[in-house]
């Protein structure tokens, strides 16, 4: 029987663990620090078993690793190379959906050497995005044209039904590590220029995303795009922005946030767990610089200092109130204001039992062949997920990665090192498995 050892118990294990188990003669091992954190998901799961395993401890890392034939990784990317490593020492292959670090390329001759694939960027972005990538790459290229021009953007997101907030936006997990990617640089290729972002200016980027219209979207640059004319293979591409989508008015209310200090993450002592109650009307007020007097005046104020007026200034005010920034209700003292900011957040826009979310990605492609004629050629994919069920996220991240797992351990993916999606030998047997589990995208080409 394969096995198959599965390191981390969060939401992209569980369908992920599905597609495995659907082979009978697979046998897959859970770890996470403690073994009760497992037993739901391996429940009802025979070929399922479960230890509890600290990453941190190469002896205990390395003594599973040694036990298994291939190792999935779906921990903090920060512990990947250590993974690997031990992967590497005991000749097993290994399986992440994280971008690949400059520490995880350094490991890549060592693993050529062992003889094993250590297969990454295999979620949905990064992962299902190459795919249809490469595919209509290499199409237009098998034509003779040439492409001029490759934006990307994608974005997890609550169903429609579900966006029933300010921000248009509910969290799965850690609301800090979302609001702290507001504050990431970011870099871009546009008409042959390359662009670079100042975190503090990120969200000035952004701009509407027209895909179907039954959705508002807007969107900004998300890291480091100017490695992707290479490799993607399009040196010739003047423009190419890998973004995020958000729903529209998302990057205006994280502006005026920004604004008034509430991203800001060092220490407050006015916010230190052991302070005095704080309540959000004296916390806003000085924010904005003034001392509170009334609702009004305070309305005024932020208004003024967060620069914001008109139908917009309106709309993120009635958002500030919605999350009770204006109320006498106490603060949670977390330290920062960026904490403090996280835990409201958390408290009122996490999902609630029932609410779906879906995963919305599209690549826009201008192309141009050598006649002179010129297309624009899109790539669309459209996932919710399953109230009670799993996530669009969780089934777009784990499905894949299962798919990738299995095709190894088959010996249909075989390349040695540290690989990601980049062509059509390892790209079309996992598209052809994922569109047999409907996951799939729509390709179009507009004249």
């Amino acid at each position: 029987m394969p096995s198959i050892l599965l390191l981390g118990s969060g939401f992209v294990a569980d369908p992920c663990l599905s597609y495995l188990l659907k082979r009978d003669n697979n046998k897959v091992t859970v770890a996470a620090r403690r073994v009760a954190n497992v037993e739901s998901l391996i429940a009802g799961r025979p070929n399922a078993s479960a230890i509890a395993l600290d990453v941190n401890d190469d002896a205990a890392l390395e003594a599973a690793v040694a036990k298994h034939d291939l190792v999935i990784s779906l921990i903090p990317y920060t512990h990947h190379a250590r993974v690997i490593k031990a992967a590497i020492k005991h000749r097993k292959h290994v399986v992440t959906t994280s971008y690949i670090s400059p520490a995880m390329m350094e490991l890549d001759q060592a693993a050529k050497d062992a003889g094993i694939t250590v297969m990454n960027e295999i979620g949905v972005d990064p992962g299902i995005d190459h795919l249809y990538a490469i595919k209509t790459i290499d199409e237009v290229h098998s034509l003779g044209g040439k492409i001029t021009s490759f934006t990307s953007y994608c974005g997890g997101l609550p169903a429609p039904e579900c966006s029933n907030n300010p921000l248009g936006y509910k969290f799965s997990w850690s609301s800090r590590g979302v609001l702290l990617a507001l504050r990431n640089n970011a870099k871009c290729l546009v008409d042959g220029k390359v662009l670079d972002i100042a975190g503090p200016e990120l969200m000035n980027s952004a701009k509407n995303i027209p895909i179907y219209p039954a959705f508002a979207f807007e969107g900004y640059p998300n890291r480091d795009s100017t490695p992707y004319n290479e490799r993607y293979h399009i040196p010739e591409a003047k423009t190419v922005i890998r973004g995020t989508l958000r729903y529209a008015g998302f990057p205006n209310f994280i502006k005026a946030l920004v604004k008034l200090g509430f991203l800001d993450d060092k220490e407050v002592p006015q916010l230190a767990a052991t302070a005095a109650p704080v309540q959000w009307r004296h916390l806003l007020s000085q924010a904005a610089g003034v001392k509170f007097t009334s609702v009004d005046d305070l309305e005024a104020a932020v208004k003024k200092t967060a620069n914001i007026s008109g139908d917009d200034g309106e709309r993120i005010i009635f958002g500030m109130k919605w999350l009770g920034m204006f109320t006498e209700t106490n603060v949670h003292l977390r330290g920062t204001m960026l904490d403090t900011l996280c835990a409201t957040l958390e408290d009122k826009m996490m999902y609630a039992p029932g609410e779906r979310d879906m995963v919305m990605l599209q690549h826009r492609f201008g192309v141009e062949f050598p006649n002179g004629k010129k297309e624009i050629r899109t790539s669309t994919g459209l996932w919710f997920g399953v109230p009670n069920g799993d996530s669009a996220m969780a089934t777009t991240v784990g499905v894949p990665c299962g798919i990738a797992t299995q095709l190894i351990l088959d010996g249909k993916i075989s390349r040695k090192g540290v690989i990601a999606p980049m062509d059509k030998e390892i790209n079309n047997p996992i598209m052809e498995a994922l569109e047999k589990e409907g996951i799939f995208m729509v390709d179009e080409i507009i004249a």
